[in-house]
């Protein structure tokens, strides 16, 4: 039984403009529909595959703010989200989540300046602006994951070091552990790395189930720690 809170996305195509840049991202046109049935799915693909794209996407769909925060966060820095999220209809679970976060690396500063905006005595700013990006973001998974709940994140190893990624890995299984699902687009060959996650590729043109050793940030990783000094010989010469 699938008991997840996003079971899974439709995508009305019809609503979307035929010159629109969405129809040349191989990876996402022309989809109309994809099953999540596991409370980790991962987005892996090279740039530009369109992994990002897509979970932005789900993420407004889902009703979080463009750049952002939890659904209670709603501002707008700079218009930057695609119109696949008005194509898309979310397929809801029988349970309702108590909580959610969406993390987008690449906003996360806007969204820490409103955090300092919204905060009063009863809910006291944590003042990320005052900590380095990785202390940031990792406070974020600190107070944001709750049981539950629906977290959406973009790339957030962008801010994590390695041992931090590991740290992070412990949070993600807690959050599991405690009935929530996440989506994270990631190129991390650490994050990818827990077990019993669905990994879709967006490489090929086309988003495709994959295990975690046919991922290229396990594979590419794998060949420059093994062959370090003949590739960077070869790479440049």
């Amino acid at each position: 039984m699938n008991d997840q809170f996003i079971r899974g996305v439709q995508i009305d195509w019809n609503k979307i403009d035929r010159n629109s840049y969405l129809q040349m991202i191989g990876a996402v046109r022309g989809i109309e529909s994809l099953s999540f049935h596991k409370p980790i799915t991962f987005f892996a693909g090279e740039n530009g595959s369109g992994k990002s794209t897509l979970l932005e996407a789900i993420a407004i769909a889902y009703g979080f703010n463009p750049e952002g925060g939890t659904k209670n966060y709603s501002f707008s820095t700079y218009d930057s989200h695609s119109d696949l999220c008005e194509a898309m209809r979310i397929e809801r679970g029988y349970r309702k989540a108590e909580w959610g976060y969406f993390f987008r690396a690449e906003s996360f500063y806007n969204v820490a300046t409103k955090e300092e905006e919204y905060g009063d005595p009863a809910h006291p700013s944590q003042k990320y602006h005052e900590r380095s990006h990785g202390e940031s973001f990792f406070l974020v998974a600190q107070k944001q994951f709750r049981p539950n709940g629906v977290y959406i994140l973009d790339e957030p190893e962008a801010a994590l070091s390695a041992q931090r990624q590991l740290a992070f890995l412990l949070e993600i299984n807690e959050c599991v552990k405690n009935g929530s699902q996440l989506f994270i687009a990631t190129h991390s060959p650490i994050l990818l790395a827990i077990p019993n996650a669905e990994i879709l590729s967006f490489d090929g043109g086309y988003i495709h189930p994959c295990k975690y050793e046919e991922t290229d940030s396990y594979q590419v990783t794998e060949m420059f720690i093994n062959n370090r000094k003949r590739l960077l010989e070869s790479l440049f010469t």
